[in-house]
């Protein structure tokens, strides 16, 4: 079985200790992480070689977003989007030599606090990159697993109180039906729900400024999805929320998927 692991890890160079902890603990074979907030060359590489994790692709910034794959197997990386078409470092593309796994590592925007297009630029550069994946996704023809932090929580059981929050950036009907477009493009399987069905509590991030471990204000906002061809070798999926209760944790927990190979 091959694992591969997301974690929106918001700073690597901050959490590196909670990044090599969580490596330790479950071993996946390949972890994407977003938000990883340094440049290229700052990246710390020396922990994860340490750890056997010695392929790296890493597509980041200065002080802000970025993305990095990391992995125990060969892998070569296939391509780095601009779907927010600004140059901002939100997506890297690997193939896994040998697995028949092409892996997606993206970042989708937050889109700011005003769902509203003409009153808040990110939101439209939210829903522009999600129509820019659509388009994408389209063209797809080969068996794909896409994981990050999607920044959009779906379906009404995705949060901890539907109406409370429908007028809420990330759960917004206009941000779903954004999203439900990208699924429809490529018939992308949710593994999320296929392995842990709604209406079951499935969040992966917590808000800082609740004590989520009494109010469990969550969202679901990190996914992992598959081609209709990888997700029928997908054996397992769970969340590690236990991240969330470490010092100075992440916002977001880690979530990991199985499969066959």
């Amino acid at each position: 079985m091959i694992t591969i692991a997301t974690w929106n890890i918001n700073s690597v160079r901050l959490r590196i200790d909670q990044v090599e902890r969580f490596l330790t603990q479950e071993q996946p074979d390949v972890l994407c992480l977003q938000e990883i907030k340094c440049a290229e060359t700052l990246f710390p590489r020396d922990m994860f070689e340490r750890l056997g994790y010695g392929h790296i692709a890493v597509h980041g910034q200065k002080g802000y977003h970025g993305v990095a794959t990391v992995s125990r197997l060969p892998f070569t990386e296939t391509g780095r989007h601009d779907w927010q078409a600004n140059g901002e470092a939100r997506h890297v593309g690997v193939d896994l030599t040998g697995h028949n796994i092409h892996l997606e590592n993206v970042y989708i925007p937050a889109g700011g606090d005003i769902p509203d297009r003409e009153a808040n630029a990110k939101f439209g550069q939210k829903l522009d990159f999600l129509d820019r994946m659509t388009a994408w996704s389209q063209s797809l023809d080969r068996p794909t697993l896409l994981v990050g932090d999607f920044n959009v929580a779906p379906l009404d059981c995705d949060v901890y109180d539907h109406k409370a929050l429908i007028k809420v950036v990330s759960h917004t009907p206009v941000e779903v039906a954004a999203l439900s477009a990208l699924a429809s493009a490529h018939g992308w399987v949710d593994l999320g729900r296929k392995h842990i069905p709604a209406p079951q509590r499935n969040y992966s991030w917590w808000s800082y400024r609740s004590y989520w471990r009494e109010k469990d204000q969550g969202r679901r906002l990190d996914h992992m999805w598959a081609s209709p061809d990888l997700a029928a070798r997908s054996c397992e999926h769970r969340m590690v929320e236990e991240t969330r209760r470490w010092d100075q944790p992440s916002d977001h927990i880690p979530l990991i998927t199985g499969f066959a190979q």
